[in-house]
């Protein structure tokens, strides 16, 4: 089969940042997206908005930008949606939060949308999918050629951990501290035809995986194919998809940031004839588990002969090789929020403070609550 391309121009963006629900008075999360989003001004005739839609649970809304040019452009594109988006839940009584799971509530009190997608969804994955109260932030990056893209894409596999690492932010699952940095990630990837992506070497490579997929019914359609990172030929993008939904703006800013400047310069050493990373698949799904676990805090595989090295230090090296990136690409100040990230914690790592000080968990949906409202980060240090 044929899959064409619709090209970028350059390395455009798209933010969609999954937002969550929650009332301040009980902390647990309200499955009222329907009422909000019915209340939102600019509504088309079907009753949608462009920027702030469903997704699968009653508790989340997602918010989308259009196409932009650089990180603060979608950082711009969101904040207005967002203040929509509180307009609107203010009179319900409902605040908004980031986070990957709700530190608290159960995922059996989640409500569906009742939407004709997610009815047949459930219906052919059944549990996988009645437990998903998770929330992910997703970035697309644009690419002028398509023939390019998977290599593009298994060069990022060798920087999942670090996407992961700076965004992790679901430690707690019903209201139990899993140990884990990133519990969202767990829960997602127990659905088929996630996790990382296979180790295609080319354009027609994926033309023939997605081919025999269909062939086998085991999708009906190439979006039904939710890889940590994935072409998608429609917008003409990478999409990285790993990240945890986040707790605040400027992080948005960031991981856009980092995206955009590693796949432009990914996209530039392909130009110049270099031959781009690729660990052994083994070493990708080792270091994302390790991610998953540890966070930041992580010792990842750094090449195919088994060498280690700290996340933490490798993040930092990566930020200033991208640091020249950045400046051309004009989002270095969104990119220097991560060694802001590297000094105050990870997500998970500021819930894991609060809860320490505090005792409990409703002081740290409190905080997700601030930090969100105020972006700025909330830890006892810091608070």
């Amino acid at each position: 089969m044929t899959i064409a391309w619709n090209p970028s121009r350059g390395p455009t963006l798209g933010v969609e940042w999954e937002v969550l629900l929650v009332d301040p008075k009980t902390r647990l999360l309200r499955q009222d997206a329907d009422a909000v989003l019915a209340g939102l001004d600019g509504l088309t005739d079907s009753g949608e908005h462009p920027k702030l839609k469903h997704e699968l649970m009653q508790s989340t809304v997602e918010v989308v930008t259009g196409i932009c040019g650089t990180a603060a452009e979608a950082k711009a594109d969101l904040s207005i949606a967002l203040k929509e988006l509180q307009r609107a839940a203010e009179p319900h009584g409902i605040a908004l939060a980031g986070a990957g799971t709700h530190p608290v509530s159960g995922w059996r009190d989640a409500r569906l949308v009742p939407s004709q997608r997610y009815t047949e969804l459930v219906e052919q994955l059944q549990w996988p999918v009645r437990r998903m109260q998770v929330c992910a932030a997703q970035i697309h990056v644009g690419l002028r050629d398509g023939d390019r893209a998977m290599s593009i894409i298994n060069a990022l596999a060798t920087r999942m951990p670090h996407f992961l690492g700076l965004t992790a932010s679901s430690p707690y699952w019903n209201g139990d501290d899993t140990g884990l940095a990133s519990m969202r990630s767990l829960v997602f990837g127990a659905l088929p035809n996630t996790g990382p992506p296979p180790p295609i070497r080319d354009w027609r490579g994926f033309e023939a995986y997605m081919d025999t997929q269909l062939r086998a019914g085991s999708i009906r359609s190439i979006k039904e194919v939710w890889w940590d990172i994935r072409p998608h030929p429609d917008y003409g993008t990478v999409e990285i998809r790993m990240c945890d939904a986040v707790s605040t703006l400027r992080e948005i800013g960031m991981v856009a940031a980092l995206a955009q400047c590693l796949v432009r310069f990914f996209d530039s050493q392909l130009d110049r004839g270099y031959r781009l990373p690729c660990h052994d698949p083994w070493i990708v799904g080792e270091n994302k588990w390790r991610a998953t676990r540890y966070g930041l805090d992580a010792t990842v595989i750094t090449d195919n002969h088994g060498s280690t090295a700290p996340l933490r230090d490798e993040v930092y090296e990566l930020l200033r090789d991208l640091e020249p990136v950045a400046s051309r690409l004009g989002c270095a100040e969104e990119l220097a929020v991560a060694d802001e990230v590297l000094v105050a914690g990870a997500p998970y790592e500021r819930q894991r403070a609060v809860r320490d000080a505090s005792g409990d968990l409703s002081s740290v949906v409190d905080a997700l609550v601030t930090e969100f409202a105020e972006d700025r980060f909330v830890t006892p240090a810091l608070a």
